[in-house]
């Protein structure tokens, strides 16, 4: 399968990328800035030339997506699969007295419109496969039933991310695209810390299983976790 996945530097993204090139499949790693935090990715592709593509892609720069596009296309015509990982955590020390909507808007731009803005762009090549799949890498923070006091850019430009979802799933299933948004659980990344309890490498090995389609959740489930269990909205 030919792969897109951004925020590919560190954290879930790269963990994704290493397991993604250990299945055999083709990666293009997106990364917003090429001179910060590639140097394991360089490294993988030392090992893996002919399979991953470092392209060149801040999510919230619509001109850098579309040079994006540009990158793939010089290889392929054709995605498999688009996982739209990339995005910011931010602002969350602050009370809603405090809230600095420079922060939401950052959160905005990154958590939403970021991942809207790669469908736009890559949407052609995702119509090409024969099993299409687009994973929008949420948050259980982003649900209803998870709201809580606190976190406003995050959740809130997650909250829209699973309605995004939800809306491309009415437009894209029918057309055999696989769409989900994915709670990858509190992982043990530049995001989620140190404390936290999961493993970035079980959280990709699990979601690259949707993308492949050996793990075919409930058809009726639109948010599910990385084993591919619903969750609740």
């Amino acid at each position: 399968m030919n792969i897109l996945i951004t925020g590919s530097a560190r954290g879930l993204g790269f963990e994704t990328v290493k397991a993604a090139l250990a299945l055999g499949h083709t990666v293009f790693a997106g990364v917003r800035d090429m001179e910060r935090h590639t140097e394991p990715l360089r490294a993988l592709r030392a090992v893996h030339p002919d399979r991953l593509t470092l392209i060149a892609m801040d999510v919230t720069d619509e001109e850098s997506v579309k040079s994006a596009k540009s990158a793939v296309l010089e290889h392929t015509d054709v995605l498999d699969a688009l996982i739209n990982n990339a995005g910011v955590l931010i602002g969350r020390e602050h009370k809603l007295e405090e809230l600095d909507f420079a922060d939401m808007e950052r959160s905005m731009l990154a958590n939403l419109y970021g991942p809207m803005k790669a469908v736009k762009h890559f949407l052609p090549l995702l119509r090409r496969s024969a099993q299409p799949c687009i994973l929008n890498i949420s948050s259980e923070a982003g649900s209803f039933t998870g709201a809580y006091g606190g976190d406003y850019p995050y959740a809130i430009s997650k909250s829209g991310l699973n309605y995004f979802t939800a809306q491309l799933r009415k437009e894209l299933t029918p057309q055999n695209f696989a769409v989900y948004a994915l709670h990858p659980g509190w992982i043990r990344t530049p995001m989620g810390g140190d404390q936290a309890p999961g493993d970035p490498a079980d959280t990709a090995q699990g979601l690259l299983r949707i993308v492949e389609r050996t793990v075919i959740p409930d058809p009726n489930a639109w948010m599910v976790n990385h084993r591919g269990e619903a969750m609740p909205f």
